[in-house]
């Protein structure tokens, strides 16, 4: 299917990639009034929206990891040890960038609850066993060394 032949509102329904293949041309060419600004807006705002869904979502799980460590240190596992560790690496990567590292700062107290929840939850722990508010900022949990947290 070309882009050629279809409309660019249809093709971006009927084949994303090639819609943002055909949007990527006509901005190197310079061909700005064939832009589909209505599809275009919507996936911008949608991958936006994506990328600081990932951010808190791998915040919460870092956080998760990193209370359960310090909260059980006779209990800890490699696997809790692996995802402080991948959590780390992949927030480190996303918030390299100043809107997704000002975003992760702005939401982590308000994300530190869901992560109490669920390390009460994994741990058997009460929610009043852990900081009633967030005893790390984003730098100290990037920075978190389970293998120097002992």
């Amino acid at each position: 299917m070309s882009s050629t032949t279809i409309p660019l509102s249809e093709l971006y329904l009927e084949d994303e990639t090639a819609w943002l293949e055909a949007m990527a041309e006509r901005i190197q060419a310079g061909d700005f009034s064939e832009l589909d600004y209505t599809h275009l807006w919507e996936y911008l705002t949608d991958m936006a929206r994506r990328d600081r869904r990932e951010v808190e979502s791998r915040l919460v799980v870092l956080l998760l990891h990193v209370l359960k460590w310090v909260a059980q240190p006779d209990l800890r596992t490699g696997s809790w040890r692996a995802s402080i560790i991948a959590q780390r690496q992949e927030l480190v990567r996303l918030t390299g960038r100043g809107v997704l590292r000002n975003h992760a700062e702005a939401v982590l107290n308000d994300l530190y609850p869901e992560a109490v929840e669920r390390a009460s939850a994994e741990t058997g722990l009460v929610s009043d066993a852990f900081a009633a508010e967030c005893p790390y900022s984003v730098d100290e949990l990037l920075a978190f060394d389970p293998d120097l947290s002992k």
